[in-house]
């Protein structure tokens, strides 16, 4: 029986992506996915949400690549214009779980830059701080390690939770410890894919 149910943040519930600043920043297409692919890449991003300071990790990559330092600069001094908006149809099927079942955050995120999503997200209170942050932890999604975490922090059984993420990875670590999953794909009806685990609401 299901009580429990886990999201992940980014591409479940919030919709960040670089791009939504370097656009405008480039304003050439070609370049900025040059620069994302090349420089700015998700490795290094992942490392500050695997406990990495934002600015160690700036410090880095501008010494590795000086010619571009003002755009490295320029990354998460603009970080909160990445942060786009929430994803609707995903917040209302939280919003309607909220008293039906446990709810759970499980994100791979910088320690720095979570609380501009908390102070401007009300649905985050949802969770009742009942999140996994990974900058926290300094442990990072798709490790198993952060999974126990979640499950010992919060006497959690597995099979007793839904994970749901859009990252394949991540999916596969849940499975093999046996959360029940959904994998997040922009065609993906959440709602429908709960209801196949007898979650109702």
């Amino acid at each position: 029986m299901i009580k429990n149910i886990i999201f992940d943040f980014g591409g479940v519930l919030m919709d960040w992506d670089p791009r939504y600043f370097f656009k405008t920043y480039f304003n050439d297409d070609e370049k900025m996915e040059w620069f994302l692919k090349n420089i700015a890449v998700d490795e290094w991003n992942a490392e500050q949400d695997r406990g990495r300071s934002l600015k160690k990790g700036t410090e880095i990559l501008v010494e590795k690549h000086p010619d571009w330092e003002k755009e490295i600069r320029a990354y998460y001094d603009n970080w909160a214009i990445m942060l786009k908006s929430d994803i609707p149809k995903n917040v209302e099927v939280l919003r309607k779980l909220e008293g039906k079942f446990h709810l759970y955050g499980l994100t791979n995120w910088s320690e720095e830059t979570f609380p501009i999503a908390l102070e401007n997200y009300d649905f985050f209170q949802l969770f009742e701080d009942k999140i996994v942050v990974s900058g926290t932890e300094k442990l990072i999604k798709p490790d198993k390690k952060i999974f126990e975490v979640l499950l010992k922090r919060y006497n959690l059984k597995s099979e007793e939770s839904v994970f749901i993420d859009d990252n394949a990875k991540n999916i596969e670590t849940a499975t093999s410890l046996g959360f029940e999953v959904v994998h997040i794909k922009p065609e993906t009806d959440l709602g429908e894919e709960l209801k196949k685990f007898g979650v109702e609401f």
